[in-house]
């Protein structure tokens, strides 16, 4: 559970989304293994956004001179909200409850 509730870190530190989780992924892998299933999960997602952000929000800056970089920021905003509070918060949620939470577009670097 907390593997994913630490990409909740990512509202005080930057990037803090991706590092909380591996931290605790890798610290505690070898000692559980619904903790390396669940951690696995919870890394690749927070790649995955910080890649769709990243990506997103470089092309967003450089639109904006022609005013379609404003939408692409929105979409920017939207995904960290998503990525970042409201998905792990659900994925924690179900391995509380003993669940396995797949998170929706999601490249799965680690296997």
């Amino acid at each position: 559970m907390f593997t994913h509730l630490a990409a909740l870190a990512g509202l005080i530190i930057p990037y803090g989304n991706l590092v909380g989780p591996l931290i605790l992924w890798v610290l505690k892998k070898d000692e559980l293994p619904e903790v390396d299933r669940h951690g696995k999960e919870a890394v690749n997602c927070q790649i995955s956004a910080s890649i769709y952000m990243t990506v997103g929000g470089a092309i967003g800056t450089f639109l904006l001179a022609i005013l379609i970089g404003i939408p692409i920021l929105l979409l920017v905003g939207v995904v960290w909200l998503v990525f970042v509070i409201i998905l792990p918060i659900i994925a924690g949620l179900k391995a509380k409850e003993g669940e396995f939470y797949r998170y929706p577009m999601t490249i799965r670097f680690l296997k």
